[in-house]
């Protein structure tokens, strides 16, 4: 299959895998709204990690060994705590359009967090998409003026959890699949789930909302398949971009499901973020080429 084919099919896993994950976003929101958060955390993990240790042991690796109390992963896995009790106690409260437009930043978040923390050199031009990208967010959730939602401010939390968790990944040994990382994660995630639980109570789900974790579980299992086959078909340059797609599903499910009509300055301020992360993208893109090519020359 030549590139352009790659490329096309890659693009098309990608838009899909977004459109899985905000299917999946609707599904928690819906289950989020009247169960307690504890429930549908410890459901999301405890529902996906048998996937994933099954998968783990088809590649031949296991879940429970020592690789798992790497440092690395346990960060990686705190930022997955960190992020999913943050992104469901927002989701059950913030307009699903909101919560998916603040989300978009994370690619600038991780870019920033990587200059700050990893010290990887970063240019006067992805600054300054980093500063318009969060000036995006301010826009999008508006503290301070009329329409603000303290509540949406989790979904900043949920950004900064998904920024370790992404960095944390980098510093992970590479003889730990891919399966394996996310097994521990989601396991994490089950063990927070039922820490809350204990802690705040929990309620026997009657089938409609029963139906609703499966269907959560389901399109988030199947997401994460095509986003990953997506990564691994095209180029990433290409296929990347593709991401922002999910918040034009985010924002259609929103209107046909929950009544929500994004207002004029959530659509600024997404565009914004999505605009910014584009031009970092891109930038990114010219920097490893450039870089390619003096290592060509010498």
């Amino acid at each position: 299959m030549d590139n352009a084919s790659q490329n096309l099919r890659g693009i098309a896993l990608m838009v899909a895998s977004m459109a899985f994950f905000a299917v999946e976003d609707m599904f928690l929101k819906l289950a989020a709204a009247e169960m307690p958060v504890g429930m549908v955390i410890f459901a999301a993990g405890a529902f996906g990690a048998p996937i994933f240790m099954l998968m783990a042991r088809a590649e031949g690796g296991r879940t429970l060994t020592r690789a798992a109390l790497h440092p690395a992963v346990l960060a990686r896995n705190l930022g997955e705590m960190v992020a999913t009790f943050a992104y469901l106690t927002a989701l059950a409260v913030v307009p699903l359009s909101t919560v998916s437009a603040v989300l978009q930043a994370l690619p600038l978040a991780v870019t920033l967090g990587a200059a700050v923390i990893l010290r990887e050199s970063v240019g006067w031009r992805r600054w300054s998409a980093i500063a318009v990208g969060f000036t995006g967010v301010l826009v999008v959730i508006r503290p301070g003026l009329d329409g603000f939602r303290p509540e949406a401010l989790w979904v900043l939390v949920s950004v900064a959890g998904l920024t370790l968790r992404d960095l944390a990944t980098r510093a992970i040994p590479p003889d730990c699949t891919s399966a394996q990382v996310s097994a521990w994660g989601l396991l994490s995630v089950a063990l927070l789930g039922a820490g809350l639980m204990v802690e705040g109570g929990a309620m026997r789900p009657d089938g409609v909302q029963a139906a609703t974790l499966l269907g959560a579980v389901a399109f988030g299992t199947v997401g994460y398949w095509l986003v990953v086959s997506a990564s691994r078909t095209g180029e990433v340059a290409v296929v990347a971009p593709f991401r922002y797609t999910r918040l034009v599903f985010a924002i259609a499910i929103g209107w046909a499901v929950f009544a929500e009509t994004p207002d004029l300055p959530m659509l600024i301020g997404a565009t914004m973020i999505i605009g910014s992360g584009l031009y970092a993208l891109a930038r990114e893109r010219a920097r490893k080429r450039a870089l390619s090519l003096q290592g060509h020359s010498r």
